[in-house]
């Protein structure tokens, strides 16, 4: 499974490709499959977002998962101070972190 990140142009946030638009929230994401750069190209040029890669997830009930610690601590936000952290609309999610 691939999904897209990046940040957005206007907050700063990391944000998810949800299909048809920008999620700060990572069980939004959606598999890009085999379009990852056709839709990484068009959302650049459009200047919706900044930086963005594709990466590789794994599918769980709760939503993708990066594969890589970097993408899963971005995923959830700072990881020095709790307080910081994105609250997602999954409150499981914090779970698979570590």
């Amino acid at each position: 499974m691939k999904v897209l990140t990046g940040n957005d142009l206007k907050s700063g946030d990391v944000i998810w490709w949800a299909g048809s638009g920008w999620s700060r929230h990572v069980e939004d994401a959606r598999d890009v499959g085999e379009h990852g750069e056709a839709v990484l190209s068009a959302e650049e040029g459009a200047r919706r977002v900044n930086a963005a890669y594709l990466i590789e997830a794994v599918a769980t009930p709760a939503g993708p998962r990066p594969a890589h610690i970097k993408d899963r601590i971005r995923a959830l936000g700072p990881t020095v101070r709790p307080d910081l952290t994105l609250k997602l609309a999954d409150p499981a999610a914090g779970e698979w972190i570590i």
